[in-house]
Protein backbone atom coordinates (compact mmCIF):
# COMPACT_ATOMS: atom_id res chain seq x y z
CA UNK A 1 0.00 0.00 0.00
CA UNK A 2 1.25 3.14 -0.73
CA UNK A 3 0.05 5.43 2.09
CA UNK A 4 0.92 4.08 5.60
CA UNK A 5 -2.36 5.31 7.41
CA UNK A 6 -5.90 5.73 7.06
CA UNK A 7 -5.64 9.51 7.31
CA UNK A 8 -2.31 9.47 5.10
CA UNK A 9 -4.62 7.31 2.48
CA UNK A 10 -7.87 9.68 2.80
CA UNK A 11 -5.42 12.57 2.31
CA UNK A 12 -3.88 10.90 -0.81
CA UNK A 13 -7.70 10.07 -2.27
CA UNK A 14 -8.67 14.08 -1.56
CA UNK A 15 -5.62 15.49 -3.42
CA UNK A 16 -6.52 12.69 -6.41
CA UNK A 17 -10.17 13.71 -6.53
CA UNK A 18 -9.29 17.28 -6.94
CA UNK A 19 -7.08 16.47 -9.76
CA UNK A 20 -8.98 13.84 -11.51
CA UNK A 21 -12.18 13.62 -10.39
CA UNK A 22 -14.09 10.92 -9.15
CA UNK A 23 -12.35 7.84 -8.26
CA UNK A 24 -13.43 4.95 -10.06
CA UNK A 25 -12.22 0.96 -8.80
CA UNK A 26 -12.76 -2.44 -9.26
CA UNK A 27 -12.10 -6.02 -7.31
CA UNK A 28 -12.87 -9.49 -8.17
CA UNK A 29 -14.53 -12.40 -6.66
CA UNK A 30 -12.40 -15.05 -6.80
CA UNK A 31 -14.45 -18.50 -5.98
CA UNK A 32 -12.11 -21.72 -5.10
CA UNK A 33 -13.92 -24.98 -3.75
CA UNK A 34 -11.79 -25.82 -0.77
CA UNK A 35 -12.67 -28.48 1.80
CA UNK A 36 -16.26 -28.94 0.52
CA UNK A 37 -16.90 -25.38 0.88
CA UNK A 38 -16.69 -22.34 -1.67
CA UNK A 39 -14.21 -19.76 -0.48
CA UNK A 40 -13.20 -16.38 -1.63
CA UNK A 41 -9.44 -15.42 -2.48
CA UNK A 42 -8.46 -11.91 -0.40
CA UNK A 43 -4.92 -10.27 -0.21
CA UNK A 44 -4.18 -9.99 3.34
CA UNK A 45 -1.93 -6.85 4.09
CA UNK A 46 -0.31 -6.84 7.94
CA UNK A 47 -2.38 -8.89 10.50
CA UNK A 48 -5.60 -7.53 10.32
CA UNK A 49 -6.11 -5.81 6.61
CA UNK A 50 -8.17 -8.21 4.35
CA UNK A 51 -9.39 -6.69 0.91
CA UNK A 52 -9.95 -7.92 -2.79
CA UNK A 53 -7.90 -8.04 -5.73
CA UNK A 54 -8.22 -5.36 -7.52
CA UNK A 55 -7.69 -1.81 -7.41
CA UNK A 56 -8.00 2.20 -8.83
CA UNK A 57 -8.53 2.51 -12.32
CA UNK A 58 -6.71 5.17 -14.69
CA UNK A 59 -8.80 8.32 -16.10
CA UNK A 60 -11.05 6.86 -18.80
CA UNK A 61 -9.85 3.38 -18.50
CA UNK A 62 -12.89 0.68 -19.16
CA UNK A 63 -13.71 -1.42 -16.23
CA UNK A 64 -13.33 -4.89 -17.36
CA UNK A 65 -9.79 -3.96 -19.03
CA UNK A 66 -8.87 -2.34 -15.99
CA UNK A 67 -9.78 -5.00 -13.79
CA UNK A 68 -7.61 -7.56 -15.92
CA UNK A 69 -4.97 -5.13 -15.84
CA UNK A 70 -5.19 -4.90 -12.25
CA UNK A 71 -5.38 -8.66 -11.56
CA UNK A 72 -2.22 -9.27 -14.06
CA UNK A 73 -0.02 -7.23 -11.90
CA UNK A 74 -1.28 -8.15 -8.27
CA UNK A 75 -1.25 -11.75 -8.97
CA UNK A 76 -0.58 -12.90 -12.52
CA UNK A 77 2.45 -15.72 -12.71
CA UNK A 78 3.56 -14.05 -16.07
CA UNK A 79 5.80 -17.01 -16.88
CA UNK A 80 5.55 -17.45 -20.52
CA UNK A 81 2.82 -20.32 -20.72
CA UNK A 82 1.59 -18.99 -17.26
CA UNK A 83 -0.28 -15.70 -18.95
CA UNK A 84 -3.83 -15.43 -16.85
CA UNK A 85 -6.62 -15.08 -19.38
CA UNK A 86 -8.69 -13.51 -16.84
CA UNK A 87 -12.61 -14.35 -17.46
CA UNK A 88 -14.59 -11.23 -16.15
CA UNK A 89 -18.42 -12.18 -15.33
CA UNK A 90 -21.33 -10.27 -14.01
CA UNK A 91 -21.18 -7.08 -12.26
CA UNK A 92 -21.85 -8.01 -7.91
CA UNK A 93 -22.10 -4.69 -6.64
CA UNK A 94 -21.36 -0.82 -6.11
CA UNK A 95 -19.92 0.64 -3.76
CA UNK A 96 -20.13 4.65 -3.22
CA UNK A 97 -17.85 6.41 -0.98
CA UNK A 98 -19.66 9.93 0.24
CA UNK A 99 -16.74 11.72 1.62
CA UNK A 100 -13.37 11.29 2.41
CA UNK A 101 -13.56 9.13 4.79
CA UNK A 102 -13.35 5.10 5.02
CA UNK A 103 -16.91 3.74 5.05
CA UNK A 104 -18.86 3.17 1.91
CA UNK A 105 -22.70 2.40 0.88
CA UNK A 106 -24.24 0.04 -1.50
CA UNK A 107 -25.71 3.00 -2.80
CA UNK A 108 -25.32 6.86 -3.03
CA UNK A 109 -26.74 8.47 -0.06
CA UNK A 110 -29.75 11.19 -1.12
CA UNK A 111 -27.82 14.24 -0.09
CA UNK A 112 -24.51 13.08 -1.49
CA UNK A 113 -24.25 15.03 -5.07
CA UNK A 114 -20.68 14.17 -5.91
CA UNK A 115 -19.22 10.58 -4.37
CA UNK A 116 -15.60 10.27 -3.83
CA UNK A 117 -15.41 6.97 -5.05
CA UNK A 118 -17.33 4.44 -7.26
CA UNK A 119 -16.08 0.79 -6.29
CA UNK A 120 -17.49 -1.99 -8.42
CA UNK A 121 -16.72 -5.64 -7.25
CA UNK A 122 -16.87 -8.42 -10.35
CA UNK A 123 -17.19 -12.18 -10.07
CA UNK A 124 -13.98 -13.64 -11.91
CA UNK A 125 -14.15 -16.88 -13.24
CA UNK A 126 -11.22 -19.20 -12.68
CA UNK A 127 -10.09 -22.31 -14.81
CA UNK A 128 -9.59 -25.48 -13.04
CA UNK A 129 -5.96 -24.91 -12.77
CA UNK A 130 -4.38 -21.55 -12.18
CA UNK A 131 -0.84 -20.35 -11.21
CA UNK A 132 -0.75 -17.08 -9.25
CA UNK A 133 2.21 -14.68 -8.01
CA UNK A 134 2.01 -12.88 -4.91
CA UNK A 135 3.52 -9.58 -3.89
CA UNK A 136 6.08 -9.65 -1.27
CA UNK A 137 3.76 -7.89 0.99
CA UNK A 138 0.37 -10.21 0.79
CA UNK A 139 -0.39 -13.32 1.55
CA UNK A 140 -3.04 -15.21 -0.35
CA UNK A 141 -5.75 -16.13 1.53
CA UNK A 142 -8.70 -18.94 0.55
CA UNK A 143 -11.52 -17.81 3.08
CA UNK A 144 -15.04 -19.66 2.91
CA UNK A 145 -18.32 -17.98 2.69
CA UNK A 146 -19.46 -18.85 6.37
CA UNK A 147 -16.60 -17.20 8.10
CA UNK A 148 -17.17 -13.66 6.02
CA UNK A 149 -20.54 -13.89 6.62
CA UNK A 150 -21.60 -11.01 8.86
CA UNK A 151 -18.38 -11.02 10.38
CA UNK A 152 -17.54 -6.87 9.47
CA UNK A 153 -15.52 -6.43 12.68
CA UNK A 154 -12.54 -9.02 11.05
CA UNK A 155 -13.01 -8.21 6.73
CA UNK A 156 -15.23 -5.06 7.17
CA UNK A 157 -18.74 -4.14 5.34
CA UNK A 158 -17.53 -4.92 1.78
CA UNK A 159 -16.10 -8.08 2.14
CA UNK A 160 -18.60 -9.26 4.56
CA UNK A 161 -21.27 -8.51 2.42
CA UNK A 162 -20.44 -10.76 -0.58
CA UNK A 163 -21.81 -14.42 0.73
CA UNK A 164 -25.51 -12.35 0.90
CA UNK A 165 -24.42 -11.13 -2.73
CA UNK A 166 -23.27 -14.35 -3.95
CA UNK A 167 -26.82 -15.83 -2.66
CA UNK A 168 -28.50 -15.14 -5.86
CA UNK A 169 -25.90 -18.00 -7.85
CA UNK A 170 -25.93 -22.20 -7.59
CA UNK A 171 -22.32 -22.87 -7.01
CA UNK A 172 -21.89 -26.77 -9.00
CA UNK A 173 -18.61 -27.66 -6.56
CA UNK A 174 -16.89 -30.59 -8.76
CA UNK A 175 -14.34 -32.79 -6.64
Amino acid sequence: EKSLTVKERMARMERNYNNCGMRRSVAAILLVHMHGHPHILLLQVGQSFFKLPGGRLQPGEDEIQGLKRKLSRRLGANLGHLIPDWEIGDLICTWWRPDFQTYMYPYIPPHITKPKECHKIYLVHLPENCHFAVPENFKLLGVPLFELYDNTQRYGPVISYVPQLLSRYNFNCVG
